[in-house]
C-alpha cells in the first residue's frame, strides 16, 4: 500500500470521542452538535411517513413517563421528544439526539405504565450509548475507506453501506447493542421508581405475539413473517441468561416504590384504534373502506393486504404479484390519458383504453418489460389515485392480469350502508366476573380479529391462561 495512502486511513479511523455510558472511548465521526442536527432533520421525515397520532391527551402522557425515565438517563440534559406514530407496527425506535417514536399498535399490546417505561427506555439507551451515531460512523468510515481504496488500487468497493444507520432503526443495532439498550432502561427504569422486571415482560409479550404470527402464517400456507420490534430476536427470548443478568443489576437501584400502575396505563389507551384508524383507512376481510376520502374497493379472496402509510397494497396468494395504489393531487383539467403519460414518460403504453365506472373517468394500459406492469389512474375530484401491477419477473400478465383490472374496476365511492365500515376496531377495557372466560368475550365481540388467542396475546395470557375475575381486561369491539 502507497504510504500517502496508509497516513490517510490512519486519519479517517481516528475519529474516537468518550461514551457518556462507559466512559470508553467510541469510534464516532459525529459531534454531539451533529448528532443533534441528525435528530432535528430526520424528524419530520419520520413524520411524513409516520403520521402523528391524533391524540394530545395519549401524547402528553407518553410525553410524561419518557421524561421521567429520561430524567435518570446518562444523558439527561438533552430535550427528548416522545412521539406517538399513527401505526399498527408492533415496533418503536430513536433517532439520534433525543428523538423517541412509539407505535400505536405497539401500545395496543402494553399491559402497564411500566411496561411503557421499558419500551421508552430501551430507545433512551439507544440515545445515551449513541448507537446510531456509533452504526452511522462506522458505515460512514467503511464507505470513505472504500473510495480511498478504490482511488488507490482501482478496485471497486464491495458494497454501499450508506444505509446502515436507517436499517437499524428497523432492525436493530446487533445483539450487544440492544442487549446493553435493555440494561440501561432497566437502569433507568429502577431509577425512575418503576419495576425494572417490566423490561422482560415486554421481551416476553412481544415474543409471543411473533410466535402467534408464524403459527398463523404456518397454518394458511403463508411466507414466515419477518421480526417486528427492531429489539427483539430470536437469540433473545424472555428467559435468557444475559437478559436476566442486566436486568438483574437494575435491582439494586429499586427506589422502595416498585410502580406498575396497570389501571392507569389502561385507562389512558382506552378506546385505541387497533390495526388500522379511520385516518388511514382500514381493511376488513377482502376489502378496504376510506371513510375521509370516500372511497372502497376489494381484493379477490386470498390474496393480502397490506395499508401502507404511503400505500396500498395487494399482494396473490404466492406472492408473485401485486398491485399497489397511491394517491396524489391532480388538476382535473389534465386528462387522465395524459396524466398517466406523464407518470410513464418515454415508455411505450400498449392497450390504452378509457375507464368509466361508478361516474368515475381513469384510464389504463399495459407497460412491456420484465416485469411488465399494468397501469392505471382514475379521477376522483382532485385526486388522481394510479394503480400499478406486476407479476414478478414475468414479462407477461398473463391471467393475473384480469384479477389485477377486477380490483382496479372495483374502486368507487362509498354508500351509506358503508359508512360504519370505515370506523376501526377500539381497545376498551371491561372488569371481569366471577367465571367470565375469554371465549365469551370473544364471542361478545363479534369480529375476527378478537379471537381468543388474539386476546390472549393483548392482555398477557399468552399461551393458555384465562383472566382472573376482578381484573381488568383489554377487549375489542
Amino acid at each position: 500500500m502507497k504510504p500517502c495512502l496508509v497516513l490517510l486511513l490512519l486519519g479517517l479511523l481516528a475519529g474516537c470521542a468518550t461514551n457518556p455510558v462507559s466512559g470508553r472511548s467510541d469510534f464516532v465521526m459525529l459531534s454531539e452538535r451533529q448528532e443533534l442536527e441528525i435528530g432535528r432533520r430526520l424528524h419530520p421525515q419520520v413524520l411524513e411517513q409516520y403520521p402523528r397520532y391524533a391524540d394530545e391527551r395519549l401524547q402528553a402522557y407518553v410525553q410524561q413517563v419518557g421524561e421521567r425515565v429520561a430524567r435518570y438517563s446518562h444523558r439527561s440534559a438533552l430535550d427528548y421528544r416522545f412521539t406517538v406514530l399513527d401505526s399498527p407496527d408492533l415496533n418503536a425506535f430513536a433517532l439520534p439526539g433525543g428523538y423517541v417514536y412509539i407505535h400505536r399498535g405497539l401500545l395496543a399490546y402494553l399491559n402497564s405504565e411500566a411496561e411503557l417505561a421499558a419500551v421508552l427506555g430501551h430507545e433512551v439507551g439507544h440515545v445515551t450509548a449513541r448507537h446510531g451515531v456509533r452504526q452511522q460512523s462506522q458505515a460512514s468510515a467503511w464507505n470513505i475507506v472504500s473510495r480511498v481504496i478504490a482511488i488507490g488500487t482501482g478496485v471497486g468497493a464491495a458494497g454501499d453501506l450508506t444505509s446502515m444507520l436507517g436499517s437499524a432503526l428497523v432492525r436493530g443495532y446487533g445483539r450487544d447493542m440492544e442487549l446493553e439498550a435493555d440494561g440501561l432502561g432497566a437502569q433507568y427504569l429502577a431509577r425512575a421508581g418503576y419495576d425494572p422486571e417490566a423490561m422482560i415482560a415486554v421481551v416476553r409479550l412481544l415474543k409471543n405475539q411473533e410466535d402467534f404470527a408464524r403459527q398463523e402464517a404456518a397454518q394458511r400456507g403463508e411466507p414466515q413473517p419477518e421480526s417486528g420490534y427492531h429489539g427483539l430476536f430470536d437469540s433473545h427470548p424472555d428467559n435468557d441468561r444475559r437478559l436476566h443478568e442486566v436486568v438483574g443489576s437494575a435491582r439494586g437501584l429499586v427506589a422502595v416504590r416498585q410502580e406498575v400502575n396497570r389501571e392507569g396505563f389502561l385507562e389512558q389507551i382506552e378506546g385505541l384504534p387497533f390495526g388500522d384508524s379511520e385516518a388511514s383507512g382500514v381493511v376488513r376481510g377482502q376489502a378496504f373502506y376510506h371513510g375521509p376520502l370516500d372511497f372502497t374497493l376489494s381484493f379477490p379472496q386470498g390474496w393480502a393486504l397490506v395499508n401502507r402509510p404511503d400505500a396500498l397494497v395487494g399482494l396473490t396468494p404466492d406472492r408473485q404479484g401485486l398491485i399497489a395504489m397511491t394517491m396524489e393531487p391532480v388538476d382535473p383539467q389534465l386528462a387522465p390519458e395524459a396524466f398517466l403519460q406523464q407518470r410513464i414518460g418515454d415508455r411505450r403504453l400498449l392497450e390504452g383504453r378509457p375507464l368509466r365506472q361508478q361516474g368515475l373517468q381513469g384510464y389504463t394500459g399495459l407497460m412491456p418489460g420484465t416485469p411488465a406492469r399494468r397501469v392505471a389512474v382514475l379521477y376522483r375530484e382532485r385526486q388522481a389515485f394510479l394503480f400499478v401491477a406486476a407479476l414478478k419477473g414475468k414479462s407477461g400478465l398473463g391471467a393475473a392480469d384480469a384479477d389485477f383490472l377486477r380490483v382496479i374496476g372495483s374502486f368507487r365511492p362509498l354508500q351509506d350502508a358503508e359508512r360504519k365500515l370505515t370506523q376501526p376496531l377500539r381497545l376498551h377495557r371491561v372488569r371481569v366476573g366471577e367465571g367470565q372466560r375469554l371465549a365469551g368475550f370473544s364471542q361478545a365481540s363479534g369480529v375476527a380479529e378478537a379471537s381468543v388467542m388474539r386476546l390472549r396475546l393483548l392482555n398477557n395470557l399468552y399461551p393458555d391462561l384465562e383472566p382472573r375475575p376482578g381484573g381488568w381486561l383489554k377487549i375489542l369491539y
